[in-house]
């Protein structure tokens, strides 16, 4: 099954959706891997219009949903090996790879292959967590250190965080250090944000960002976040104003959340986002 309105042939699409099912360095509550597939079922609950931005999946976007990676479990080298290989498919057929989550941790197969293709990339970063952590009870590859190593791969000054509201203390130490640009607890600063023009840039999306009172479903909850017309906002700014040459939603753990209305949400954020990227 598709995600609504993505129905365009690859050779077709200028954005290309893909699933990595994979949540097995969760350090509390898994379940992420049922995120792709739910957001994929459970969009048909919603319209392809967005009255916020008057466009429509079906008529102003070229989407190719090409399904989920089968991963392996319990082995994220591999695992990363995979969505590396498959978001650089994407990017050498000239599109957009549109990774969904799985933990936060996939983001790092896909930002290889967007480093190796764009060396001069940026990544805008939303999340409740830091996730700069060098390593999570000995292990370096772990959902809690996926931006510790993005940075590995990127240096100081190339990423940029908002709405984080967690981490060690060690963590907050390296942000005022400056190796990554960081903006507490909201996305005020966004509207300053500048690079220069056609820089290339990965924006990830943590969907736990978000206040556990509008989006209970993810395995770490943090009360203090964004409310969706924030981050909808801030998303649809990013898009419109950068060049992202590829990004990802991760972090829905639908099991969580009974009432299913933090897959609605993602849905309706997902949505937006690629008539975003469309315009």
């Amino acid at each position: 099954m598709n995600f609504i309105g993505a129905e365009h042939a690859f050779a077709d699409a200028n954005v290309v959706l893909f699933g990595a099912p994979y949540d097995s360095t969760t350090s509390f509550r898994p379940g992420t891997r049922f995120g792709p597939s739910a957001i994929r079922t459970e969009s048909f609950g919603i319209e392809t219009y967005s009255p916020y931005q008057n466009r429509d999946l079906e008529t102003d976007s070229r989407v190719h949903d090409s399904g989920d990676i089968e991963l392996p479990f319990g082995a994220p080298d591999r695992a990363l090996d995979m969505i590396e290989a498959r978001a650089n498919e994407i990017l050498a057929a000239g599109k957009v790879p549109f990774l969904l989550g799985g933990e936060h941790l996939v983001t790092l197969g896909a930002v290889r292959a967007a480093a190796k293709r764009f060396p001069d990339i940026r990544i805008i970063h939303f999340d409740a967590h830091a996730d700069l952590r060098e390593d999570y009870l000995g292990v370096k590859l772990s959902h809690a250190c996926v931006m510790r190593r993005c940075h590995d791969i990127l240096g100081d000054g190339r990423i940029w965080q908002f709405g984080i509201r967690s981490g060690t203390r060690d963590e907050f130490a390296f942000m005022k250090a400056g190796h990554v640009v960081s903006e507490p607890f909201s996305a005020k600063t966004l509207s300053s944000l500048s690079f220069p023009n056609g820089t290339p840039v990965y924006l990830t999306v943590d969907l736990d960002v978000l206040d556990p009172s509008e989006f209970p479903g993810t395995g770490t909850q943090e009360a203090g976040g964004l409310r969706f017309a924030e981050l909808h906002s801030a998303l649809c700014e990013i898009l419109t104003r950068f060049n992202v040459v590829a990004l990802d939603n991760v972090e829905l753990s639908p099991a969580l959340d009974s009432s299913g209305r933090s897959t609605a949400l993602a849905c309706k954020l997902l949505r937006e986002e690629l008539l975003a990227l469309a315009s």
